[in-house]
């Protein structure tokens, strides 16, 4: 079985057809919703027939699930490309968690999903997130470049901190912890989060 982060980090397999549908579909989520949102609506907005809509995405849930895929997709890009030329994995790692909390907490489909949709998404990111911290965990390992134990600590169980805190700090912002600006995000992660990665 294929990976969620396989999937996410593979190359993406639609045609221009198949973008037009997933960027008429992302901005019909973003208007109404999941619930709201039909795969008729899509079809008639993306120019397209619901049979050549069916030949690319296997109905609704599918048509879903290449919309998360691919905003995941960029959600990854964005980290990748921030630690690309930084060269520490301490460094890279706390880069990527600035990264990963701004691009959450500013992403239009996550913060439209979780106003309109909880009982559809939080479950993804909560009591059903295995597959969601495993894929972002092992992004993380892999953009730190080493699977040696710090220490007592392996690389994964601290990716897995760094998941778990960007996830309950987008779900629910409010902290005794500053963590308004990218300077403060940075800061508590050199401060409670870097010496994790030391020996």
């Amino acid at each position: 079985m294929t990976s969620l982060l396989e999937l996410v980090l593979a190359d993406p397999s639609t045609d221009e057809v198949g973008e037009s549908i997933l960027d008429t579909a992302l901005e019909e989520f973003l208007a109404y919703g999941l619930r709201r949102t039909t795969v008729d609506v899509v079809a008639k907005r993306a120019g397209v027939s619901r049979a050549t809509l069916y030949r690319r995405f296997d109905g609704k849930d599918a048509l879903v699930q290449a919309v998360l895929v691919r905003e995941s997709r960029r959600f990854f890009g964005s980290i990748a490309g921030a630690v690309a030329g930084v060269s520490t994995v301490e460094d890279r790692l706390v880069e990527g968690f600035v990264v990963g909390v701004r691009y959450a907490r500013a992403d239009r489909l996550l913060n439209r999903l979780l106003a309109s949709d909880p009982e559809a998404l939080l479950p993804y990111l909560t009591t059903n997130g295995a597959l969601v911290v495993a894929a972002a965990r092992e992004f993380l390992v892999v953009q730190g470049g080493s699977r040696a134990p710090v220490g007592d600590r392996t690389p994964e169980g601290v990716a897995e901190l760094f998941v778990r805190l960007a996830i309950s700090f987008t779900l629910m912002p409010e902290s005794a912890i500053p963590l308004e600006s990218d300077e403060q995000v940075r800061a508590f992660a050199r401060a409670y989060l870097a010496p994790l990665m030391r020996p």
